[in-house]
């Protein structure tokens, strides 16, 4: 059995997650982070990208999009801004968003926001990339 840690995820509209894991791994602004308990304390910014959690029963994915992490070492705490279960997604409207975040990258002006563009792109990427 593994050593477990808390795992608490918070959306401004839900709980998401509250339950013991042995693991968390999600994409940062400073790259893929794993995170098993013990774990050196720190506070880092989300990319967006696809969320595992391993527990004892097995490995769960979500798509997270945006937000903080306090990791403590025996508490992982995740306020996200969007955080999604693949049986949430509609695949039809993830597809479109990432058609249009890329149609706007490719035909940018001095008027797009590339940032908002690039960062629409990746929400609909990793919602895409969790229903595969």
């Amino acid at each position: 059995m593994a050593d477990n840690f808390l795992l608490k995820i918070i959306t401004p509209d839900r709980v998401f997650f509250e339950e013991e894991a042995s693991m968390v791994e999600f994409n940062t602004t400073e790259g893929e982070i794993g995170v098993y308990k013990n774990h050196v304390p720190m506070t880092v910014i989300i990319k967006p990208g696809i969320l595992t959690i391993t527990q004892d029963g097995g490995v769960r994915e979500a798509a997270l999009h945006a937000g903080f992490v306090e990791i403590l070492q025996d508490k992982v705490t995740i306020l996200a801004e969007i955080i999604e279960w693949p049986e949430e997604i509609d695949a039809e409207r993830a597809e479109a968003a990432r058609a249009r975040a890329e149609e706007r990258l490719k035909s940018r002006t001095p008027e797009t926001d590339v940032a908002r563009a690039e960062t629409a792109l990746q929400r609909a990427i990793a919602r895409i990339q969790l229903l595969k």
